[in-house]
């Protein structure tokens, strides 16, 4: 497939940004769909303060083995939650589908 270099906007500042040929080739062998919202230093402000944004915990009791946990989000619809160990175990015995 043959990219060539196009111009986008940015969503947060609304400055334009050039998305190269060659960064989407890039997007395309990593599988992304989406071309990119934002641009390089709006994108990296954002990685930045995601990565300095505190993260509030919430205890639970593991729906597995029944040990009191903390996770990062609020359950709901009482779905099941599970301890780190139990979660792994869990993940890895999911099918992977494409």
């Amino acid at each position: 497939m043959a990219f060539a270099d196009k111009t986008l906007t940015c969503r947060d500042c609304g400055v334009t940004f050039p998305f190269a040929a060659g960064e989407q080739a890039f997007y395309a062998e990593k599988g992304f769909l989406n071309d990119p919202q934002r641009c390089s230093p709006c994108r990296g402000q954002r990685q930045r303060e995601r990565a300095t944004r505190e993260k509030i915990m919430h205890s639970v009791v593991c729906a597995e083995c029944g040990v009191e946990t903390t996770v990062p989000f609020v359950p709901k619809n009482n779905k099941p939650v599970y301890c780190s160990p139990c979660f792994d175990r869990y993940r890895s015995s999911i099918p992977v589908s494409l």
